[in-house]
């Protein structure tokens, strides 16, 4: 039996912080392949804007790990294990003049979905770190890509 992901829609439950900025989570999902990493990176919903990492809002009814998985399955069409948080961000909006608290996790995938919400309308790359750092236009999940590459160096 094939499950049926419907994605959520609307911002009735979209949590907000104390200076009234947006809350969003997303996951950076990565594997290793022959002992190289490689992170999954999905196109903006906007063509042309470039490379990025699933995230989305955080709503009030969603542990904040539950909201990064969700938004990472349904607009990059993978499943896995999120792991420990790598931080958190305040940045502002490339499409206005809004400011948003982001949230990012890395994302251990196990399962590659063949059909999810966002199909349609994103494509996924599986890519090095490097590629995908020089691919990505925003700063703040930069900085958290370098913060994973970090975290899964081998300690000497």
């Amino acid at each position: 039996m094939v499950a049926v992901i419907v994605p959520r829609t609307g911002r009735q439950l979209q949590r907000y912080n104390n200076d009234h900025e947006r809350i969003v989570v997303g996951c950076i999902p990565y594997r290793m392949k022959d002992n190289a990493l490689e992170v999954l990176v999905i196109s903006a919903q906007r063509k042309g804007k470039g490379m990025l990492f699933p995230k989305g809002g955080w709503e009030s009814d969603e542990k904040i790990q539950d909201a990064a998985l969700r938004e990472t399955i349904e607009e990059a069409g993978v499943s896995g294990d999120v792991e420990a948080k790598l931080g958190k961000w305040c940045f502002k909006s490339k499409g206005n003049d809004a400011y948003y608290e982001g949230h990012m996790f890395p994302l251990l995938v196990n399962e590659e979905l063949d059909d999810w919400p966002e199909k349609h309308i994103r494509q996924r790359h599986w890519m090095s770190a490097a590629k995908a750092k020089e691919s990505c236009q925003y700063g703040w999940m930069k900085e958290a890509l370098d913060l994973l590459v970090k975290r899964l160096q081998p300690t000497n």
